[in-house]
């Protein structure tokens, strides 16, 4: 499917269309497959900021979403680009892969009596259990140039991006796209008045008016700047109301993939070309699958090992959900401090020697090229 395609299926299904519905009763899911090879992503040495590492068992002899698939005039199935021209070299970078609470937990690192071995481990330096807030950066390559395009900000924006940006040479943060409007998504907005004081005069912020009412009690000086005493410092944001239909950032194309995170409330995941993004989800409505055909690399919301919460996709209901959507490769985020990174892709290895399944858990840090 091309991406003119998906934009209008979209845009036909999203236009009103999508109802804000309670989601079905959960379902049953098989657990996940015993482990058959060891198999891990190393994490990414940061030495060279222009560096892009190749990932294990990505096994692909181009970037993700459609580059080497050929087809006539040399176009890559998905591209919106003009018939003899190349989609631009672009990145992906995940900021942040954890839960709101993040990992290494503090009660698990004063607990008196009981080691808890994957906050234990989070505490080494790179090792991949450290997790912070989920959110990942498309370093967004244009013909004008690059834009840094931010999926939510959340609590630990500041600490995430004081470890990344220096490190992958990124500087400026040219717009934030918000999936909801809890404080692991929108509680680092404040933290933004270091780049609109320093670096660049302001910021375009794409939100759900729903979340943009919640900001409107949260984040009430950012919105209404008529209240801030004069002289004071605070983030210099350009608020835009998205609505469940394809919108452009920075010469891309998003387009939203609606989801429930807990009953009755509303999530956004996104499409960026042939990557799907839904990092915080309990359930998918029937109108949003949709929109992830033909998806390349599925990154989804995987909690806990075992089951899943009441907000949020459980190992197992995870996997079931790339059975389902068949992407070429799934990676998964979000994780809790049950999930150790090591043991759960040696268990996900299993899968692709079963099932063909292409699935490992993200971590922080890591980077992948996309064309886009």
């Amino acid at each position: 499917m091309t991406r003119a395609a998906t934009g209008a299926i979209a845009a036909a299904i999203l236009r009103g269309q999508v109802p804000l519905m309670a989601p079905p009763a959960s379902r049953a899911f098989p657990g996940l497959a015993a482990a058959a090879a060891e198999t891990r992503f190393a994490p990414s040495s940061f030495s060279s900021p222009t560096r892009l590492p190749h990932l294990p068992r990505l096994r692909l002899a181009r970037s993700f979403c459609g580059v080497a698939r050929s087809s006539p005039g040399g176009v890559a199935p998905g591209s919106s680009v003009e018939e003899g021209d190349q989609p631009l070299q672009s990145e992906l970078i995940f900021i942040g892969t954890g839960t709101s609470e993040g990992i290494p937990r503090v009660s698990c690192l004063t607990h008196p009596t009981k080691t808890c071995p994957v906050c234990t481990k989070a505490v080494e330096p790179g090792n991949p259990n450290r997790r912070r807030n989920t959110s990942i950066l498309l370093r967004h390559d244009t013909p004008s140039g690059t834009a840094n395009i931010l999926v939510d900000a959340g609590k630990f924006f500041y600490h995430s991006a004081l470890q990344w940006f220096p490190a992958l040479g990124l500087r400026t943060v040219d717009a934030v796209i918000i999936t909801h409007s809890h404080a692991d998504a929108i509680g680092g907005l404040d933290c933004l008045r270091d780049w609109t004081n320093n670096v660049q005069p302001s910021i375009p912020i794409y939100v759900a008016e729903r979340d943009y009412e919640v900001m409107k009690m949260t984040h009430y000086y950012l919105i209404d700047t008529s209240v801030v005493i004069p002289g004071a410092a605070v983030s210099a944001l350009q608020f835009n109301i998205i609505k469940e239909e394809p919108f452009m950032v920075h010469n891309l194309e998003v387009i939203p993939l609606p989801v429930w995170h807990g009953q009755g409330y509303r999530s956004l995941g996104f499409r960026f070309a042939d990557i799907c993004y839904i990092s915080d989800v309990s359930d998918i409505p029937e109108e949003t699958y949709k929109l992830l055909e033909n998806c390349e690399l599925l990154i989804m919301d995987a909690l806990r090992p075992d089951r899943s919460s009441s907000t949020h996709f459980g190992l197992p209901r995870a996997i079931d959900e790339v059975r389902k959507i068949k992407p070429k490769k799934a990676l998964f985020t979000g994780m809790m401090h049950l999930m150790d990174h090591e043991k759960v892709n040696n268990d996900l290895a299993g899968l692709m020697e079963t099932e063909g399944l292409d699935i490992q858990l993200s971590y922080d840090g890591l980077r992948i090229p996309v064309r886009l």
